[in-house]
């Protein structure tokens, strides 16, 4: 990295702490620079790996046939109606569009959600006990799927048993919880040092490179 880059990302660091402060006009200046710049690059991405090659090469370049420039206009006509969302009168069209591509997204990840999380957890449940104390987890996992699934059963009130094995799922609820947020905290302790380590070693020289 460049001295140049350096004092640029150091400068940008300094402005997102200077939030722990109060809301500045250097901490919105990196704020809207950053936003800007994801989405210049994230529309500099669509062009050159969807816009570039799905509609305007089949288009220009190469064999045309009726069919191809079908499946060129029509995902270039959708997304046009998506963008002209902006005017109130394509309104009607822009949300067909939207409703057309939700659709779409809607069928294609809900057989994959099903197959790698909902039928995945349940087959792993589902299998015989391994030996030794992988029979301690197997019999964890087995009572946590049961447990938690009763306590999503609003059909009946939890009371007896019903009501313990609610409460049992709880529990299992809550753990899973905290390892997701312990895990979300992890990595935000783990950036908050490499930026930390980023400006007292790669721009102040307080701590020598290995």
């Amino acid at each position: 990295m460049s001295i140049v880059e350096t004092w640029v990302a150091a400068f940008l660091t300094l402005c997102v702490f200077s939030f722990l402060y109060r809301d500045n006009p250097f901490y919105r200046f990196a704020e809207h620079l950053f936003v800007g710049v994801a989405a210049g690059y994230l529309l500099a991405i669509q062009y050159q790996d969807v816009i570039l090659p799905n509609v305007w090469t089949p288009l220009t370049a190469g064999p045309r046939t009726p069919q191809s420039i079908i499946l060129a206009l029509i995902p270039a006509i959708l997304g046009i109606l998506m963008l002209a969302r902006v005017w109130e009168r394509m309104t009607g069209p822009a949300r067909w569009a939207i409703a057309f591509y939700v659709g779409i997204y809607s069928g294609i990840a809900v057989p994959g959600y099903l197959q790698g999380q909902i039928f995945a957890q349940l087959s792993d449940a589902a299998k015989p006990f391994a030996p030794g104390w992988g029979a301690v987890n197997s019999a964890l996992v087995l009572l946590g799927l049961l447990t938690v699934l009763a306590y999503f059963f609003f059909s009946a009130p939890h009371r007896g048993i019903h009501g313990v094995g609610a409460r049992i799922g709880t529990w299992f609820l809550m753990v899973a919880f905290g390892a997701s947020f312990g895990y979300t905290v992890m990595a935000r302790v783990s950036l908050l040092i490499s930026r930390v380590q980023f400006l007292l070693r790669d721009w102040l020289h307080l701590i020598p490179t290995t």
